[in-house]
């Protein structure tokens, strides 16, 4: 197999055929295969078995009943999957079009890079596809953001946040990336620094169905951008801040109401207390819900832990108020940011750690024995 295209789709069903024809036609001199990883709720997923069997080459499915990572954690199901080194990873909306494929294959064919990615933004290249000025504005305000983040090992790419690209397998560390959301070629750029070379591309309009861009996946980007930077903490710093401020809003608007600050800010703090578990678990820790027990466990120990930190907080919070005479929501946003380093703390340590595994028999009655059954 020359190579694999890994396709990831989420309720694509209209585009499959298109897309197939289109690949077929665009790779004729090629061994290759079309690897599909769907997390669909539709059909999509009986639409792509049903074509991949009149397909003239290869096509696979890989369905994730319950996916985890969204778009990106499905490109690295693909890439774990794929039947040669090199990969070329595109969107079943038809917006990366098939014809460019070629264009990516002779580049990578000079043997001097380890990734040769499609760009909007180099000279032949066009965003156009994109679905209006915001989306636009927002898609480049994005890459000088993540290119000044990360300036050396992005200095050769000028559009990391592509879903459109081609990767020798051998040279990334599949295990080593934790995706989350829709960037994935940000996510290998960032983990390793490689050989990187580019092909413009013009960005189409989608062959069929809806955008899934979202203020959600947007929320993503930046956690997924800080804890490359930064490391996990500064993404629940991240969270901490959005808390805080919910926080101090939800107060600041009982107070206007006529309630007396101290309820107020109970009342606030138990609000984001639950809000702040729900980001935690599916922006910071999602990489470690899986050995770290049931999410009701995980809750119980959260929110237990918060609501002792808040009995702690609150009278400080008095003090401040009444004794230090600090207004108080300032006094309140003093008091959470205290409190940051040790939630995070006991979040890593306690709420997210996993769980024991219970002691191998074997291992313990006769460690040598079981060492040299290994081998």
């Amino acid at each position: 197999m020359d190579l694999t295209i890994v396709v990831p789709t989420f309720n694509e069903g209209p585009n499959v055929a298109e897309l197939l024809r289109r690949i077929g036609d665009a790779v004729d001199d090629r061994l290759f295969e079309v690897v599909f990883v769907d997390d669909s709720t539709d059909d999509t997923p009986q639409i792509i078995a049903a074509a991949a069997k009149t397909a003239d080459f290869p096509v696979r499915l890989i369905h994730r009943d319950f996916p985890t990572a969204g778009l990106g954690g499905a490109v690295v199901e693909g890439l774990r999957s794929a039947g040669s080194n090199w990969c070329l990873v595109m969107d079943g909306d038809l917006q990366h079009p098939p014809e460019d494929i070629p264009r990516l294959l002779a580049r990578a064919d000079r043997d001097d890079v380890d990734v040769v990615v499609a760009s909007r933004y180099i000279a032949g290249g066009d965003s156009k596809g994109l679905a209006d000025a915001t989306r636009t504005t927002v898609s480049r305000a994005s890459t000088l953001l993540t290119k000044a983040m990360f300036p050396r090992k992005l200095g050769d790419c000028s559009d990391p946040m592509t879903g459109f690209f081609l990767v020798n397998r051998d040279a990334i560390d599949i295990d080593a990336l934790r995706p989350r959301g829709f960037k994935i070629l940000l996510e290998i750029l960032a983990r390793r620094h490689l050989r990187v070379g580019e092909v413009p591309f013009a960005f189409a309009s989608r062959f069929a169905g809806a955008s899934k861009a979202s203020f959600t996946q947007g929320i993503r980007f930046l956690t997924q951008l800080l804890m490359l930077r930064f490391g996990r903490m500064s993404a629940f710093a991240l969270v901490g801040g959005v808390g805080a401020i919910a926080n101090l809003v939800i107060m600041w608007g009982l107070i206007r109401l006529g309630m007396d600050y101290l309820p107020a800010s109970i009342i606030a703090s138990e609000i984001t207390i639950i809000g702040n578990f729900l980001l935690l678990e599916y922006l910071v820790f999602s990489d470690m819900r899986a050995e770290s027990g049931s999410m009701r466990a995980r809750f119980v120990k959260s929110f237990t832990f918060n609501n002792v930190e808040a009995i702690i907080r609150i009278p400080v919070l008095w003090v401040l108020v009444e004794n230090a005479h600090i207004p108080s929501v300032i006094a309140a946003g003093l008091t959470l940011i205290a409190a940051f380093v040790v939630r995070f703390v006991f979040h890593a340590l306690v709420v997210y750690a996993p769980k024991r595994q219970p002691v191998d028999a074997s291992l313990a009655v006769a460690p040598e024995r079981a060492r040299a059954a290994e081998y």
